[in-house]
């Protein structure tokens, strides 16, 4: 809880994967990739109440394994490709009392800590907005990302006035890293999403922030828990 508001932490992990089959129960730094959410959430001083969603019979055995609650099984047809994973979420939500704040945990997000959870939990609170997500810098400005049109011609992305020549010059710009999502549960169901123009957003450090999508991924993680960044 934080300041007597009840938290419910939601871990998706469906069971089709393409990039990397089986990825959620992969082995990492000696456990299941998941299991690296689940002792996350488990550590956390505001989440009261830690559910995974899933459709897939393996990973909720391995979840249970590792202490995660399994209330239901997720249905065939919020497990698909195109599924999106709000869609998910809300259907979880359904499934179990009323919480005041919903945390969204990734298993794809390994290295992210309790503290990181904790730190997002209570800054959304305290700033009193509706939701906040985790960021990490960018490692290249904007002004020097490009698309291919025909011919494959190169068009900016961002189109402004004058050239940045060295990063520093830049200004500093993040992406969501997909470690942490937290809303008031009662705006995040009428609003469907977590992002909206009142999010605010919590940085995290490049070396917490992998995002596990394909083997690479996987490597780079293991050579962060064995060498650090």
């Amino acid at each position: 809880m934080i300041d007597e508001y009840s938290v419910l932490g939601v871990i998706l992990a469906r069971g089709g994967s393409k990039g990397l089959p089986r990825k959620n129960i992969r082995q990492l730094g000696g456990k299941p990739l998941i299991g690296w959410t689940i002792e996350a959430g488990q550590g956390s001083e505001c989440i009261d109440r830690l559910i995974l969603s899933s459709d897939n019979e393996e990973i909720i055995r391995i979840a249970e394994r590792n202490g995660c609650e399994v209330p239901f099984q997720r249905p065939d047809e919020l497990a698909q490709d195109e599924t999106k994973s709000i869609d998910a979420l809300l259907h979880a939500v359904d499934q179990v009392p009323f919480h005041d704040y919903v945390v969204l945990l990734q298993p794809t997000s390994p290295l992210r800590t309790a503290r990181d959870i904790d730190d997002t939990v209570a800054m959304c609170h305290e700033m009193g907005a509706p939701s906040c997500v985790t960021l990490v810098e960018t490692s290249k400005p904007p002004e020097w990302m490009y698309t291919l049109g025909e011919g494959n011609r190169v068009k900016k992305v961002v189109k402004r006035n004058g050239t940045v020549h060295r990063r520093q010059d830049a200004e500093t710009t993040y992406v969501v890293n997909g470690s942490v999502y937290v809303g008031r549960m009662d705006w995040v169901k009428k609003k469907c999403s977590f992002v909206s123009d009142n999010t605010v957003g919590k940085v995290m450090p490049r070396k917490r922030s992998i995002d596990i999508d394909n083997m690479m991924d996987l490597r780079i993680a293991e050579c962060i828990l064995n060498y650090g960044e």
